[in-house]
């Protein structure tokens, strides 16, 4: 059983997805702390005009919740990111392929919850590019002790096998690994550096842009060559 265990972020980049389809289980970990500038509530988007951060306004307050907790104010952002996805991608040879997704998220309903819309934006996309995880919540397990015992305790309850990690996790699972051997739990750090370039709307390349990015740049169908076939 290979296992993931991350915050519900906007929008993510394909690395992100890349995680999710490693493991049979994904499990969102919204119930820490909101940590404000980070990717829960933005993301970034490569128009023909350059690089474009996507905010969606946050009470001040949040830095005092969990990210469960998170609700959003009111839905005036909708529109405006709606009309900066599509102007950025109306002419994306591929454009089709997101123009349903951003219709219902920010046209046809209204979000109040952040978890909400993120988990939304998440498995849609996840189902689109034939992703089939299956997700859960950390609420749902018995959290208790530090973090990596929080962790380990939602591992045990999942009889993971396997536990998948960005590459960011080093740092704080440094001098932890004894625990993952003990729980015959093998560690995996995720590589991002074997994603290969596509055409985008604007020059240079760079990886570090929202899913959307890629899925309006390239045919559904090969999306996977650009992130975990390629890898393989």
């Amino acid at each position: 059983m290979k296992v993931a265990v991350i915050q519900s972020n906007y929008l993510p980049w394909k690395g992100y997805f890349d995680i999710i389809n490693d493991a049979d289980v994904f499990v969102y970990y919204d119930e820490v702390k909101y940590t404000k500038n980070d990717w829960r509530n933005r993301n970034k988007i490569y128009s023909p005009n350059g690089l474009q951060w996507l905010t969606i306004p946050i009470s001040r307050e949040a830095v005092k919740l969990k990210i469960s907790e998170v609700e959003i104010p009111n839905s005036s952002w909708q529109e405006a990111h709606f009309k900066a996805i599509y102007y950025a991608y109306k002419r994306a040879p591929f454009f089709s392929q997101i123009e349903p997704l951003i219709n219902e998220t920010y046209m046809e309903r209204t979000w109040k919850s952040l978890i909400e819309l993120n988990r939304y934006l998440i498995e849609k996309i996840s189902a689109n590019i034939g992703i089939q995880t299956a997700f859960t919540d950390s609420k749902n397990f018995n959290l208790s002790g530090e973090k990596v015992e929080r962790l380990m305790g939602i591992l045990t309850e999942l009889k993971a096998t396997e536990y998948i990690s960005g590459p960011a996790g080093r740092d704080y699972l440094s001098g932890s690994e004894h625990l993952f051997r003990k729980n015959g739990i093998k560690l995996t750090f995720k590589d991002y550096s074997f994603y290969p370039p596509y055409k985008q709307m604007k020059e240079p390349f760079t990886h570090q842009v929202s899913i959307i990015d890629l899925l309006a740049n390239i045919r559904i169908e090969e999306v996977k060559n650009y992130i975990w076939q390629y890898s393989l």
